[in-house]
């Protein structure tokens, strides 16, 4: 605890300095569309917090970062919300991670990344995104090797501090792991137009990760930019068609999702673990950014081979509004096809507002079959988010969740809390 509370304060301490060292939006432009092997990272703030944390020698350069985040939820259940899940007020370190990348001067075309990260669940240090990157400029892309995001779902891609939501869709924590071992290409074509990404992935190292769902998968994604992607103008439409084929995991598969709230105590959807071979799924997203609005959706089925239990298809999705009201605009990696982190204007450091971002959200997960009754939740929450600078930015979240399991229709009412630091 001693250590970890001096993390706390330090990045405590540093955030308050990030105003007076913003970077002009020229670079800005450059850093949103460029590409390293932290690329599943993000960028890192745009406005530079302190200079310690940087090396550039004659073999390597490395850049040290790190995010903390801590969440605090209540709730208030109805009578058959409470025979269907337990919950109860509590306040749970979400995450906390340190973050390495960098480049080698004698090798330019290549970029590593090293991510560890406390699991709070588990109480035990994990290696997170972690790989190394070679730019193929000749073929119009770059090939990851290492610990990644698998690339579909946009929102999955995105870094968790980078997000709309304090919590991704139930459906898309049902279906999709967090990370997975292999290798990735993403590319661009049609004048940076038409942006894709394939991966092909094996649990050989992450048998014992909590994120281990698949003996081997493939995912792909193809993304249009109609409008283009660059940050010189605030529209934005962002147009995707995704698949991925996974196999189960020794025989089995296993789809549930927390009540998008991390701290609860219970899951809400659960199939429980039924024999299965494959899965085919599918997804399509929208996204459209006009200056300080975005507007999005993502939509997934998932089509089991489970003949056991007839052959099930869930499927789910979510969508959203988000408003910056202090007139920012969310930021676009045109190389990644990936939104990015929110910066201020005016830091709260710099005797400004900070960025105020309203969101709405509805999502909707379905998990029930004849043969397997996993339930179906619902849920609409708006929130608050304020970037009180590149550095430091609290939540606030009210929720509505309808769950429908156990011969029961439940209602939850969620009011959550998140103070998220990075550097």
């Amino acid at each position: 605890m001693r250590v970890r509370a001096r993390w706390v304060s330090c990045l405590l301490l540093v955030a308050g300095t990030s105003g007076a060292l913003a970077d002009d939006s020229e670079q800005t432009t450059q850093i949103y569309n460029t590409l390293d092997a932290a690329e599943a990272d993000g960028p890192g703030p745009r406005r530079k917090l302190v200079t310690w944390n940087e090396y550039e020698g004659p073999y390597f350069t490395a850049r040290l970062g790190g995010g903390f985040l801590y969440d605090y939820v209540a709730y208030a259940q109805d009578r058959d919300s409470k025979e269907q899940m337990t919950l109860r007020p509590t306040g749970q370190l979400r995450d906390f991670r340190l973050l390495l990348k960098g480049k080698f001067p004698q090798l330019p075309r290549l970029s590593y990344t090293v991510g560890y990260m406390y699991d709070a669940v588990a109480e035990s240090w994990r290696f997170r995104q972690t790989g190394l990157m070679l730019d193929v400029p000749e073929l119009g892309g770059d090939l990851f090797v290492g610990r990644t995001k698998e690339g579909f779902s946009t929102n999955k891609a995105m870094v968790g501090y980078h997000g709309w939501a304090n919590e991704r869709a139930a459906a898309n924590d049902a279906f999709l792991p967090i990370l997975a071992d292999g290798v990735k290409w993403t590319g661009a074509a049609a004048g940076g137009k038409f942006v894709y990404n394939l991966g092909w992935f094996k649990d050989t190292r992450s048998e014992n990760e909590s994120f281990n769902r698949n003996d081997n998968q493939f995912a792909g994604r193809g993304v249009w930019l109609p409008l283009g992607g660059g940050q010189e103008s605030p529209r934005l439409l962002h147009l995707a068609l995704e698949y991925r084929y996974g196999e189960s995991d020794d025989g089995t598969f296993r789809f549930r999702s927390k009540p998008e709230s991390f701290p609860a105590q219970s899951y809400a959807i659960d199939t429980g673990t039924f024999a299965a071979h494959h899965s085919n799924m599918y997804g399509v997203e929208t996204y459209y950014r006009d200056g300080p609005w975005v507007f999005g959706m993502e939509y997934f089925f998932n089509e089991v081979s489970a003949p056991a239990s007839g052959d099930p298809l869930f499927h789910g999705g979510e969508v959203f509004a988000a408003w910056l009201l202090t007139g920012e605009t969310r930021p676009y990696s045109a190389r990644a096809a990936l939104f990015q982190a929110v910066s201020p204007a005016r830091t709260v450091f710099e005797g400004g507002p900070g960025a105020w971002e309203l969101v709405l959200r509805y999502s909707y997960a379905d998990l029930d079959e004849p043969l397997i009754r996993g339930g179906r939740f619902r849920r609409i929450t708006p929130m608050v988010n304020w970037h009180l600078s590149d550095n430091v930015r609290l939540e606030f979240a009210y929720g509505y969740g309808l769950l429908d399991r156990f011969g029961l229709q439940g209602t939850t009412q969620f009011f959550q809390t998140r103070l998220q630091l990075q550097m």
